[in-house]
C-alpha cells in the first residue's frame, strides 16, 4: 500500500510503543511491572466525575459550542490562570483542546512554515520533534547538561539561533528529567527571546507538581516577557488522573488563538463536551487535591530515586517536578551486551519484565525513563528485578 511520506517517516509515540507491548505481555499472563506510560494510579477525583455525570445527565451530549471550548469551561481555564499563575487571559485569549497533545500541535502547526526552525532542548517530549517536522519545520536540538539537572542555559539558546528561527520550546517540570526552571534562571531566556523576537511554546503539564519550595513560574510570567509572543499549553490530566478524558487548554494572544481554533474546527471539532465540565471542576478544586496527590509523588520520587542510584552502573538525577526518572544507564551498556537504550529497555522488558522507555526517544541515548507514578510496591518490585538483572558491579 502506498501511503503519504509524511506518515511513512512518522515512527509511534515510544511511549506509546512501551505500553503497548507491557499491556501484550500482560494479556499473555506475565507479570510485568510498568515505568513506562506516564499515567497516575490515582483514580479522578470523585467530584470531577461527578461534574461530568451531572453534564451528561443534562444532555451535555451534543458538540461543544463553539468548537474552541464551551464560555463556562474557557472561563474556568482563565480563572485557574489568573489565581494559581497571576496571568489574566481574556475569553478570546483561550481555547479548549483534546488534551494538551492537541494544544501543542494546533500551537506548531499555526506558527511554522516550511523551512523554519524550532529551538528544542534536549531531553525533549517525545511527540516535539515529530510535530515540528510535521508542519514542515526544522527541530534544532539545544543540549542540556546532566551536571546541570539537563536544564539549558540563555547562552546556549543564543548560540543556536539562526535567521530561520521562529519557535522555542520549553517544558518544565521537564518530562523525562523533572527539572524545573525558576524566575531567575528564566529571565536571560526572556532577554535572548525578545532580542531575536522568537515565539515561545511553553508546556506547563506538570506545573502542580513541583516537589521544592521554589514553586512554578509560567514563562509568561517572568519580568519582560512578550505575551504577544507566548502561549501557554495546559491541562488537568497529570495533576487530577484525568489522563483518559482527553481535554486541555492554550492560553495566548487572540490572533495565534483563532488560528488554533480554525485549525481544530477541521480536525477534531473539539474536546468532548462532558469532559470540559470535568475539567472546569478540576481546575476549580480546592488547592489541597493536588496537594495530597504531591506528597504521595514526593515519597515515591524518593524511594525511586534512591534505590536507582544503589543499582550497579546507574545514576540518577534527582528530579525537581512532574513524576519521572531520567537515569543514565550506559555505563551497564557493556557487561550487558546491548548497544544503546533502545536494546537496553528492550533486553530489561524480556528478561527482567520491567518496562523503561528508551532514551533515545528524548533525544539521549545514555538514558531510560521511568515513572514513578506507580504504588510504592510496584516500584520496589521494579527496583529488585532491576538489581537482580544488572548483576553484580
Amino acid at each position: 500500500m502506498k501511503l503519504s511520506h509524511r506518515v511513512v517517516r512518522l515512527a509511534e509515540s515510544a511511549t506509546a510503543a512501551v505500553s503497548a507491548r507491557a499491556a501484550q505481555l500482560k494479556a499473555a499472563g506475565v507479570d510485568v511491572v510498568g515505568f513506562g506510560m506516564g499515567e497516575p494510579d490515582f483514580d479522578t477525583p470523585a467530584h470531577i466525575k461527578d461534574a461530568a455525570v451531572k453534564a451528561l445527565a443534562e444532555g451535555q451530549t451534543k458538540y461543544s459550542k463553539p468548537f474552541c471550548g464551551l464560555p463556562a469551561v474557557r472561563n474556568a481555564v482563565r480563572e485557574k490562570l489568573r489565581r494559581e499563575n497571576d496571568l489574566p487571559y481574556a475569553a478570546e485569549e483561550v481555547m479548549v483542546t483534546v488534551g494538551c497533545k492537541e494544544a501543542i500541535y494546533l500551537a506548531i502547526m499555526s506558527l511554522l512554515d516550511p523551512g523554519e526552525e524550532a529551538l528544542l532542548p534536549v531531553p525533549y517530549w517525545v511527540s516535539y520533534p515529530s510535530q515540528v517536522e510535521l508542519a514542515g519545520g526544522t527541530a534544532v536540538l539545544i543540549h542540556g547538561a546532566e551536571g546541570r539537572a539537563f536544564k539549558i542555559t540563555a547562552q546556549q539558546i543564543e548560540r543556536a539561533v539562526t535567521p530561520r528561527t521562529k519557535l522555542l520550546i520549553l517544558n518544565y517540570p521537564n518530562n523525562p528529567a523533572g527539572y524545573n526552571l525558576t524566575a531567575d534562571e528564566l529571565r536571560p531566556m526572556v532577554e535572548v527571546v525578545n532580542a531575536h523576537g522568537l515565539w515561545v511554546l511553553s508546556d506547563e503539564m506538570y506545573d502542580g507538581l513541583v516537589y521544592g519550595s521554589e514553586g512554578f513560574t509560567s514563562f509568561a510570567k517572568v519580568p519582560g516577557a512578550d505575551r504577544e509572543r507566548i502561549v501557554v499549553v495546559n491541562s488537568s490530566s497529570k495533576s487530577y488522573a484525568m489522563t483518559g478524558w482527553r481535554v486541555g487548554y492554550a492560553a495566548g494572544p487572540a490572533p495565534l488563538i483563532a488560528a488554533m481554533a480554525r485549525l481544530q474546527s477541521q480536525t477534531t471539532s473539539g474536546a468532548t463536551t462532558f469532559a470540559q465540565f470535568g475539567m472546569a471542576a478540576a481546575l476549580a478544586s480546592d488547592p489541597s487535591v493536588v496537594a495530597r496527590v504531591r506528597d504521595e509523588y514526593r515519597a515515591r520520587r524518593q524511594l525511586m530515586v534512591g534505590g536507582l542510584n544503589r543499582l550497579p552502573g546507574v545514576s540518577c538525577v534527582e528530579p525537581a517536578g512532574a513524576f519521572y526518572c531520567f537515569p543514565n544507564v550506559s555505563a551497564t551498556y557493556g557487561r550487558l551486551g546491548v548497544c544503546g537504550s533502545t536494546e537496553f529497555a528492550a533486553k530489561l522488558l524480556e528478561e527482567a519484565r520491567v518496562a523503561v522507555v528508551p532514551g533515545i526517544a528524548f533525544g539521549s541515548d545514555d538514558h531510560v525513563r521511568l515513572t514513578f507514578a506507580t504504588s510504592p510496591e510496584q516500584i520496589e518490585e521494579g527496583l529488585s528485578r532491576m538489581r537482580k538483572f544488572l548483576g553484580p558491579a
